[in-house]
């Protein structure tokens, strides 16, 4: 199942988000899930007293997961949707939509740093080995979700930064609580995945980094998902017993202000040295994860343009610039790089 946050892209400002899902593997069709529950409890008016899922209007996911609902229970609404013929209203076109972040308001974003090529590129530039408590631990810190963007929503450097770069990334949303949950668990409590861009000012973390302590303002101006959430089940086949990750092929093109696309990043899911049940385990640990928490696994080997400019982009990002990240079978996550507005 891939769920979305929609609104038609016509709609009036300040339109609220509804909660869709694909009704087609090519993802051109959306069902209006708020839709599906009236139509339901039509049919039999029972659901409305006897099922959770019925019995309120179906907002956003945030809703959902407030109400202490899993993701995977949507499902019953796509499953037992039955389609009208003709022109439907439950049945929304996605050339006609615009696409909002997969969680609209995350209560933490804890970000990983899981892949072992990226890492070591990072501390060979110090001209160091990756420490040894690195491959014991999976290590994550805390981003800010204030600044949370969504498919098409533009992102500008900060103020005083000249080195702006994308980082190719998984994302993981909790969807139930969870408390010191071992490895072999931590997947349990996911309730989905999604492209995630964690964008970096290089030159602001660098001024940073020699305190020893952060990232900060280098990581916390924006972080962008999307443009759905897939749930685990979608990518089962890809997952061979005892890998990391799903085999699926993650790539970020930059398309630059002259029409000229450059492919600068390309890596794989299954190379992540820790899977996500360990960084779930990690991040639980002594503490209560939430439902709405999102988790970032880290960029993948060769997946931002520190690494890989040279002989790719020859630069960082610049306004004009779109970054496309693609991850198989979780979407492709378009982003316009504008110039710092005024009011910024």
């Amino acid at each position: 199942m891939r769920l979305a946050h929609v609104r038609e892209r016509h709609a009036p400002a300040g339109s609220h988000w509804r909660l869709a899902a694909a009704l087609d593997p090519a993802a051109s069709t959306w069902l209006d899930l708020e839709v599906a529950r009236r139509r339901a409890v039509v049919r039999n008016p029972n659901l409305a007293h006897d099922s959770a899922l019925h019995r309120v209007k179906v907002t956003t996911l945030d809703d959902h997961l407030g109400r202490g609902l899993r993701v995977a229970g949507l499902s019953e609404l796509v499953e037992g949707f039955e389609p009208r013929g003709g022109e439907d209203d439950a049945v929304l076109d996605a050339e006609d939509l615009v696409f909002g972040p997969p969680v609209l308001s995350p209560p933490s974003f804890r970000d990983f740093y899981a892949f072992e090529r990226h890492v070591r590129t990072m501390w060979e530039r110090r001209g160091q080995d990756i420490p040894e408590a690195w491959f014991r631990l999976p290590i994550f810190y805390f981003s800010n979700t204030s600044e949370l963007r969504g498919p098409g929503d533009p992102v500008w450097a900060p103020a005083g930064c000249e080195e702006l770069d994308y980082e190719l990334e998984v994302g993981a949303l909790i969807d139930t609580p969870a408390v010191n949950l071992p490895a072999a668990r931590g997947e349990e409590a996911i309730g989905g995945y999604f492209v995630l861009n964690d964008w970096s000012a290089r030159d602001l973390q660098r001024d940073e980094s020699t305190v020893r302590l952060g990232p900060a303002k280098g990581k916390d101006f924006s972080v962008s998902m999307g443009p759905w959430l897939v749930t685990p089940d979608e990518l089962g086949d890809r997952l061979a017993p005892g890998s990391t990750g799903p085999d699926l092929r993650m790539t970020a093109t930059v398309r630059t202000a002259d029409g000229r696309v450059v492919e600068t990043s390309r890596g794989t899911w299954s190379s992540a040295h820790h899977g996500f049940g360990a960084m779930v385990a990690r991040a639980s640990a002594d503490v209560r994860l939430r439902p709405g928490d999102v988790l970032g696994s880290g960029t993948v080997g060769g997946g931002c343009l520190l690494e890989i400019r040279e002989g790719t982009l020859d630069r960082y990002l610049e306004p004009g610039d779109e970054v496309t990240l693609e991850i198989e079978r979780l979407g492709r996550l378009v982003t316009p790089v504008v110039a710092r507005p005024p009011d910024a």
